[in-house]
């Protein structure tokens, strides 16, 4: 059984999401139930009380003028989720859905929502107990917060909508029942505490961030092996030239590089080859890569710093007797972050894309055409390259930012959005098209390798050559290829050809 974590006794990690999206266990620590209370107690007094609080004791919005009578407060926080629970489109997967689960109630256990303890804790037991709501992935602009998606889970709380539970799609009442829960019953502001903020983009945001760096050391690998196949120079990788323009990310692309190449008869002259440089495809692989190394590193500090912060509105400061209202739900600094991760990431798609074309153009590699003895009675991988080009250029439409835009809404009171949930799927749809790209790069380059027959592989394209070739044999004749590219996607999202040249020569960077 995989460890218990205990939500608000540390700081939480993006790895710790990925933990729980995966099933990991989670409970609310003592410390934080304590200050949960604290900021619980505040809200019960107010709301008590003949002054106007917005969302506890007004309506929302452009409503927020509006007083509300204090037999009404709990039907104010039901009407409430029902009404934004308006979302479209197909629904978020279970480790998004878990992961965003657990994002609101690591916000809530901040202490500064106002919500009762016993909500964070349904929320924890849904995920324990596997009660996932049905969210669907659109509808939110970003501010204030990912609402229509927040309101979802919210729904499933107090037993209205549809949920997943133990691999069927059932009403949540249902559910709830048979997990031995019961709806919860909103009190005060706690409708307003569970809808408001930036849990929906955050939680696509921080599995996409994951997968994006892990493809960040796939592409060193791929792009080492391509090197290999066409007798690249690996000199352009030499520590000297890096140590010249230091960027963090080109000098660990460049040292996984070197290591991958080890060995290698790239790092010695051929017989007769008068090449001084290669295209920039290959020679300047850590400038590129490195680059994005850099912006995903940005993007992991915004995303480090937002998953441990209180972004709901108003804010409950029990040590001062005061709620304010704020902006805390605007998801401006996520919004930006993952743009620019998204636009580093199209760029690893276009490069790699590029080395396809030096590997199957034979007036580039001097291998034969679309590197398939008897070509033109076979065409090889002319469509793998064809395929890649395609999802390029779905990824050039998908790095187009989202956050220039914003649209108001509630009769512009929210005049200005951040539409950071769309900046989010447009990030995981390019991480998903660059897992295939890289597929059909790894899947050239082990061809080329065997074309090539150099004297001797580095130390880690050996390996990588030797996993792929484990479960695809060489490509003799045409045969079906979008099996082939499917074997190598299923490689690369297991990590095993990263984990069998790690195994080998260490840690990439």
């Amino acid at each position: 059984m995989k460890e218990k974590i205990a939500l608000g006794a540390a700081p939480v990690t993006l790895e710790m999401v990925y933990a729980i999206a995966h099933g990991a266990p989670v409970e609310l620590a003592p410390v934080a139930r304590q200050r949960v209370q604290s900021a619980r107690d505040l809200v019960e007094n107010l709301a008590a009380g003949e002054k106007p609080v917005y969302g506890v004791t007004t309506g929302f919005g452009a409503l927020a003028e509006v007083k509300v009578p204090k037999d009404q407060l709990k039907a104010l926080q039901r009407n409430l989720i029902l009404s934004h629970s308006a979302g479209v489109g197909r629904p978020l997967s279970k480790p998004e859905t878990r992961a965003m689960m657990f994002l609101r109630a690591q916000t809530l256990s901040e202490g500064n929502s106002g919500c009762r303890p016993e909500v964070i804790e349904m929320v924890l037991e849904m995920l324990n107990k596997g009660v996932h709501p049905r969210i669907p992935e659109k509808g939110s602009v970003g501010a204030s917060g990912d609402l229509a998606p927040l309101a979802h889970i919210a729904l499933a709380m107090i037993g209205e909508g549809m949920v997943e539970y133990q691999g069927e799609i059932i009403p949540a009442k249902q559910a709830l029942e048979h997990a031995s829960l019961s709806p919860l019953t909103l009190e005060a502001k706690e409708g307003l505490s569970l809808v408001n903020g930036t849990q929906a983009m955050s939680a696509v945001g921080v599995l996409a961030l994951l997968q994006a760096e892990a493809l960040c050391r796939l592409a060193d690998i791929a792009g080492a092996m391509t090197l290999e196949g066409l007798a690249g120079l690996a000199s352009a990788f030499d520590d000297r030239i890096q140590q010249l323009r230091p960027h963090p990310g080109q000098r660990a692309s460049a040292e996984n590089l070197r290591r991958l190449l080890e060995g290698s008869d790239t790092n010695r002259p051929a017989n007769g080859d008068t090449r001084v440089q290669d295209p920039y495809s290959l020679r300047c692989i850590p400038q590129v890569h490195g680059a994005t190394r850099d912006a995903l590193r940005y993007a992991r500090e915004v995303f480090t710093c937002e998953i441990n912060s209180a972004t709901d509105n108003p804010l409950v400061f029990p040590e001062d007797g005061d709620i304010v209202s704020g902006g805390n739900f605007h998801g401006q600094p996520l919004a930006l972050a993952l743009d620019f991760a998204a636009i580093a990431m199209a760029e690893i798609g276009n490069i790699s894309e590029r080395r396809v074309e030096q590997l199957v153009n034979p007036a580039l590699s001097g291998l034969p055409p679309f590197l398939v003895p008897e070509s033109g009675i076979h065409s090889g991988y002319m469509m793998a390259q064809v395929t890649a080009a395609s999802l390029v250029n779905e990824n050039k439409l998908f790095a187009n930012p989202s956050s220039t835009d914003s649209i108001p809404g509630s009769a512009s009171r929210e005049d200005h959005v951040s539409m950071g949930m769309t900046s989010a799927r447009k990030l995981r749809e390019i991480v998903t098209n660059i897992q295939s790209i890289l597929a059909v790069e790894v899947l050239c380059a082990t061809q080329a390798i065997d074309f090539r027959k150099p004297d001797a592989l580095g130390k880690g394209t050996a390996i990588a050559h030797q996993t792929v070739r484990a479960v695809i044999p060489h490509l003799d004749s045409d045969r079906l290829l979008a099996h082939d590219m499917q074997l190598t996607l299923e490689l690369e999202q297991r990590e095993d050809i990263q984990n069998a040249v790690e195994a080998a020569i260490g840690r990439l960077n």
